[in-house]
């Protein structure tokens, strides 16, 4: 006796293809390409929310495209730093940072953030290498002296 359609099985093998299909030309067109992918830290205190980021960009590498992804991690670093009892300032929405709260950040950002990231990413089937802006100075910054530029008031009858 033959089994019966599973109707609701085969609506989501549609969906599917639908989807591939309308993606394939974006696939063909940024093949090779690389993208650069901010992944914020409040994205980041979900569970579920980075299990499906990591495997959206594992995907991602698997269409071709080269995904860069460079994370925050404000949370994170707000929530270590009250644990160790250190005050953190901001100026204009910007973290004033001494060299207690440097250290903190690096520990939070490269010690555990990344970590995750990269763990999360084979989990899912990928290849992933974490990197800190501190390894081969890929990154470097220096102290601001000035104050942020603020737009002007405006001006009655504007």
């Amino acid at each position: 006796m033959a089994q019966a359609p599973n109707f609701t099985e085969t609506k989501h093998w549609l969906r599917t293809a639908r989807t591939l299909t309308e993606a394939l030309p974006y696939m063909q067109r940024y093949s090779g390409k690389t993208f650069v992918i901010k992944y914020g830290g409040h994205a980041m205190v979900d569970d579920e929310l980075s299990r499906v980021f990591a495997s959206d960009i594992v995907l991602i590498k698997q269409v071709g495209i080269n995904p860069l992804v460079v994370h925050g991690g404000g949370p994170q670093i707000a929530e270590m730093l009250e644990r160790l009892q250190l005050k953190s300032d901001f100026v204009d929405g910007l973290r004033v940072t001494d060299a207690a709260t440097v250290e903190v950040v690096e520990m939070v950002l490269a010690g555990k953030i990344n970590k995750q990231i990269v763990q999360a990413m084979t989990q899912a089937g990928g290849n992933a290498l974490g990197l800190s802006g501190k390894d081969a100075m890929a990154g470097r910054a220096r102290p601001t002296t000035s104050t942020p530029i603020r737009p002007p008031a405006p001006s009655p009858g504007r």
